[in-house]
């Protein structure tokens, strides 16, 4: 049995695929089944990886019938043999030490699962720039086991599946899957949630190690056309919660806040053309989880809850104040006024302070929720970034 499978799912990656694989070849851990599981590439991906495949005999290809991410992550968790699982986006990489340390971390912890710090970067010609993302930048669930049903505010850690690694055995006897839905449109949002539900035994690094690239247009965080995939995936993760009546009890207040956390997100980032639409899918999915009393009032800082609730119950007021780029009823209102009398200087005015106070606002919001220290915490984490070559890190 190899101690680690790494899955790599991929499909028309031809301009990565290469320093991937070399990157997952390389590690120093060399027990390992490198499972490549492509959906019928026609770029010359599909090419690249029967070449890998026939030069290393830890390497095998798998071909799916699907354009489905889900789909192809399933058929992997089906053929993976080793002791823990390791995931990698075709076209991110990860260095040489990561897939050793964390396995050596489960092995020691018992852990059924080890996830790390990462980073997130862009290639700038013959620089690399990166931003260096913390799991938690409270600081307060890091090198040490952590059981999420008894301390719920874990939820709260980024979001992402390939930053660890997952007892194979851990997630059989769990039954913990993907999402099968069409392409690449946030089936690991599910994965996620199904591992830190089921998890008694969580380790958390303090050290980053993934690289997760942000420059491919490709990429699903990049394509504002999946206006309401989102919406279907937390729809399958509710259908699986609703299950098992103690884990819905246990759980419901975390899947709304992790919910309203990524709709918020997806509002965010799709094109301005679709928000007015999607900001009323998103408030009526919100008030019916509100009046079915499926959240958690602790789980949201101050901040967090007065925006929910203005987005369930006025959606179309929120619109407006995101649109004027503000943050508060009242100034949106007063920047409509002046707006219709020609004061644009005065609405520039108003838009600054309204930042200003929108900042600290969710500063004080989170003192109130976590105490000052982590607080601090989180503003010290925030978006560390740093400039290297591009062959340092790899």
């Amino acid at each position: 049995m190899p101690k680690v499978s790494i899955l790599l799912p991929s499909l028309n990656v031809v301009r990565y695929i290469r320093p991937c694989l070399d990157s997952v070849l390389h590690q120093t851990l060399t027990d390992l089944e490198i499972l490549c599981i492509d959906a019928h590439s026609t770029d010359g991906t599909l090419d690249i990886l029967r070449e890998y495949a026939q030069k290393d005999p830890r390497i095998r290809l798998i071909l799916s019938d699907q354009k489905s991410y889900g789909h192809q992550m399933n058929l992997g968790l089906k053929a993976a043999q080793g002791e823990y699982i390791g995931i990698v986006e075709t076209d991110d990489y990860v260095p040489a030490n990561m897939f050793g340390d964390l396995y050596a971390i489960a092995v020691q912890e018992q852990a059924d699962m080890v996830k790390a710090d990462f980073y997130r970067f862009r290639e700038v010609e013959t620089r690399i720039e990166r931003i260096y993302n913390r799991l938690d930048p409270t600081d307060s669930y890091y090198n040490r086991i952590v059981d999420p049903a008894r301390e719920p505010r874990v939820f709260r850690l980024i979001m992402n599946t390939w930053s660890g690694i997952y007892s194979r055995a851990f997630l059989l006897q769990n039954g913990i899957v993907h999402n099968e839905s069409p392409g690449a449109s946030y089936q690991d949002n599910g994965f996620w949630f199904q591992t830190f539900c089921c998890a008694r035994r969580a380790y958390f690094v303090d050290r980053p190690y993934y690289m997760n690239r942000r420059d491919n247009a490709e990429s699903s965080v990049a394509n504002p056309g999946k206006v309401f995939c989102m919406s279907e995936e937390w729809a399958f993760i509710y259908d699986w919660l609703k299950r098992d009546a103690k884990r819905f009890g246990t759980f419901k207040g975390v899947y709304t806040l992790r919910k309203y956390h990524s709709l918020l997100f997806t509002y965010q980032r799709i094109a301005p053309a679709f928000r007015e639409e999607f900001i009323r899918h998103f408030g009526s999915e919100m008030r019916r989880h509100l009046e079915a009393g499926e959240y958690d009032r602790t789980m949201f800082t101050g901040y967090e809850w007065r925006r929910l609730r203005m987005i369930a119950y006025s959606p179309d007021v929120y619109h407006g104040i995101c649109t004027a780029r503000c943050s508060h009823a009242c100034v949106y209102r007063l920047i409509t006024g002046l707006s219709a009398r020609g004061k644009t200087c005065a609405c520039a005015f108003l838009r600054r302070a309204d930042r200003l106070a929108n900042r600290l606002e969710m500063f004080l919001s989170w003192v109130r929720y976590a105490g000052l220290l982590r607080a601090l915490h989180r503003v010290k984490w925030k978006n560390t970034r740093a400039s290297i070559d591009r062959g340092e890190n790899k």
